[in-house]
């Protein structure tokens, strides 16, 4: 069990009001111009034990950034992602499930794991 931590607590709050993903350097930005004296280090180890412990989803950007944003679920789920506003839908993929089983077995390898996100153009932004 990790260490509770004020620091740990004030990065899980902010990104709890964050609208969607958003960059450790844009949540310590927000952070400090709040008042909040953590460093850029802390923010980052702290949002990756908060990802780690499942209270937070993670992804990588286009451009190899990790972006997180809390979790809104406790149950495996995939994302729909908008590229132009970062709008986000949680959602459930059956079939992806079975996919990736099946894949995984037909190659000898358990414990298996998958992250996948969608992206494309919410509907206001396709208009």
């Amino acid at each position: 069990m990790r260490r509770k931590t004020w620091q740990r607590d004030a990065v899980r709050d902010e990104l709890e009001q964050q609208s969607g993903f958003v960059s450790a350097q844009g949540l310590h930005a927000t952070l400090v111009t709040q008042g909040t004296a953590i460093g850029l280090a802390t923010v980052y180890r702290a949002l990756a034990d908060l990802a780690s412990d499942g209270d937070a989803d993670s992804l990588q950007s286009d451009d190899g950034e990790t972006l997180y944003r809390a979790c809104r679920t406790d149950s495996h789920h995939h994302h729909l992602i908008c590229r132009q506003c970062g709008r986000t839908v949680e959602i459930e993929a059956a079939a992806v499930e079975k996919w990736a089983r099946k894949v995984a077995s037909d190659n000898s390898f358990t414990h298996e794991y998958h992250v996948i996100d969608i992206f494309g153009l919410c509907p206001d932004c396709a208009k």
